[in-house]
């Protein structure tokens, strides 16, 4: 099961409590105080994780805690801090304070930490009230409470490329052909009701690229109809947006229609989507309607088209070259950008 958002809540650990302790040794009765400092409490850390792309660990374990500090003990001994709780967060994870609403931390790197509940301090032993008029003190500071709160996952998923099309235009059957991801396939609509995340290897060039199947859209999506937002929130941080059209019109529809109003919907929901690379690849050329299909909608979107066929695989790897080339290309942009 692909779960990308869920609630979790979330408790630091508390510190340890200071100790009262004083120093008896032999002729020595009276040898001032000597206790400890309480430990500090465990943090609630979110840890990036590229080999992670779900959040199901969170869905049935909603609760997590970072452990208590030890109590300060006699002879200047203070306390263990407490373990924290370490998150695993595939990368792409936003975190939204349920209070109010606010996104408080962002997971992009692998092994990025970040704390989202920081742990209490442990109280002061004895010791530091020990002045010139009292040096005897019974005083000790409890430990302070751990931060805690009620948080929100939200997973945008970071790939190279995002698969985007309308239902039963073969992004599964693709998706199957070219990764190792096996998503369901049958001849009815919003098969895959989940994003998909594949690898797509490239061994002549040791090179790999991540490919988001997106659930199918419709029209509306970017006003959340048919869980619109959840889909579309995927492809935000893509680095090139795959539209598969149906271009043998198999359902009826208009493909030259299919491609506007797909552009339209993701201009609504984000108009940066429009900013980035794109290929439109032409699916199910062996029908025999499609060629003539693909004539008129050359004639109305001029695009650069790739005919490809998922049931004879015709094209396939003539597609993936171009989508390398052009992932190679957003890669050296970024990277020259951020040089500049």
């Amino acid at each position: 099961m692909f779960i990308d958002e869920c609630v979790i809540k979330a408790w630091a650990g508390d510190g340890g409590r200071g100790c009262i302790s004083f120093r008896r040794e032999k002729y020595e009765p009276f040898g001032g105080p000597n206790g400890g400092d309480g430990g500090k409490g465990g943090d609630v850390v979110l840890v990036g994780d590229n080999n992670t792309n779900n959040l199901i660990d969170y869905k049935y374990k909603p609760h997590w805690k970072g452990q208590r500090g030890e109590h300060g003990m006699g002879k200047d001994c203070n306390g263990h801090e407490g373990k924290p709780a370490m998150l695993r967060m595939p990368l792409g994870t936003i975190v939204i304070d349920e209070a109010t609403g606010q996104m408080v931390a962002e997971v992009v790197e692998h092994d990025q930490e970040i704390v989202l509940c920081k742990g209490g301090n442990g109280g002061w032993g004895n010791t530091h009230f020990k002045s010139s008029t009292n040096r005897a003190p019974r005083r000790a500071n409890p430990g302070e409470e751990g931060e805690h709160g009620v948080y929100r996952l939200i997973l945008k998923s970071i790939a190279d490329a995002g698969l985007v099309g309308f239902p039963n235009a073969g992004k599964s059957s693709l998706t199957n052909k070219i990764t190792a991801a096996r998503p369901r396939t049958a001849a009815y609509p919003f098969t895959t009701l989940h994003p998909q995340i594949g690898v797509i290897h490239y061994p002549e060039e040791y090179d790999r690229l991540l490919l988001a199947d997106v659930p199918g859209l419709i029209e509306g999506a970017s006003d959340n109809r048919g869980l619109g937002h959840r889909f579309l929130r995927h492809i935000e941080r893509c680095a090139v947006l795959m539209f598969l059209i149906d271009m043998a019109a198999v359902d009826g529809r208009d493909p030259r229609e299919d491609y506007a109003t797909l552009l339209s919907e993701l201009e609504a929901y984000d108009p940066a989507l429009m900013e980035k690379p794109r290929l439109v690849i032409a699916n199910k050329m062996d029908l025999p309607e499609a060629k003539a299909w693909l004539t008129k909608f050359k004639r109305r979107h001029k695009v650069e088209v790739l005919p490809i066929s998922c049931e004879t695989e015709e094209g396939i790897d003539a597609m993936k070259t171009v989508l390398r080339e052009r992932v190679r290309s957003h890669r050296d942009n970024v990277a020259d950008a951020a040089t500049s």
